[in-house]
């Protein structure tokens, strides 16, 4: 399917193509699959640029085969160029699906009847698989890339972070609501916040016992964790 281009962004589309060495129309699937991830990320399926794979600004780039890193260059260096292109004609943004009170996610994509979206302000994922909802706790995850296998269920999602490659059965399922966050300086602790901050080291907990945390490094979130409960 051809999308219709703005008259205003004819030339640089095509000029673009010239410059990347790539077709008019893989150019222009990949400016709509951008424009898709509210210029922040790209899911995409170009048989120019490798099939299937995903972009995502200042993270990871996916391609379909992994180890092809001239490729991930070349769709980072397009996107990246699409991306910065001026926003005109009618938004294709996604519609939100995932609770409000998560804030604005940093990156959202999907494939048939799943959808992701990964809220690092809240540490918080949300997945919709057949309709249903959920949300995550990535605690220490830093997501910086998103892959599913093509037309597979939520359980296909795999992400990458500072710490690894996971899948979603690797996270604690929480409420639909924002995460807690530690009390501003100043503010008196209360017994959510207590709640809160326990729930947070026996996360630590977790991780360390996994060996993902060094003994020092555990050490020290608790203490981070534990300073703001102090009365001076």
């Amino acid at each position: 399917m051809t999308a219709a281009v703005p008259p205003d962004l004819e030339h640089a589309i095509d000029d673009i193509a010239r410059r990347h060495g790539l077709s008019r129309d893989s150019v222009l699937a990949m400016w709509v699959a951008v424009r898709n991830g509210g210029g922040t990320m790209a899911q995409f399926s170009i048989p120019e640029l490798g099939g299937s794979g995903q972009w995502m600004r200042g993270g990871m780039t996916m391609v379909g085969d992994m180890f092809d890193h001239a490729l991930k260059a070349r769709v980072d260096a397009l996107c990246t160029e699409l991306a910065g292109l001026p926003v005109t004609g009618e938004a294709v943004a996604p519609r939100q699906w995932w609770p409000a009170d998560l804030g604005t996610p940093s990156s959202t994509g999907g494939q048939n009847d799943t959808k992701y979206a990964v809220f690092p302000a809240t540490r918080r994922l949300a997945v919709q698989s057949g309709g249903v909802t959920k949300v995550f706790d990535t605690g220490e995850h830093r997501i910086g890339g998103v892959q599913q296998q093509q037309g597979g269920p939520a359980a296909t999602l795999t992400f990458t972070s500072q710490l690894g490659t996971f899948g979603i059965s690797a996270l604690r399922e929480v409420d639909p609501e924002p995460a807690t966050d530690a009390p501003p300086p100043g503010d008196t602790s209360t017994p959510d916040d207590s709640a809160a901050i326990i729930a947070a080291i026996e996360k630590l907990a977790g991780l360390h016992e996994r060996g993902i945390l060094t003994d020092a490094e555990f050490a020290a979130k608790k203490a981070e964790l534990l300073a703001p409960t102090v009365t001076v």
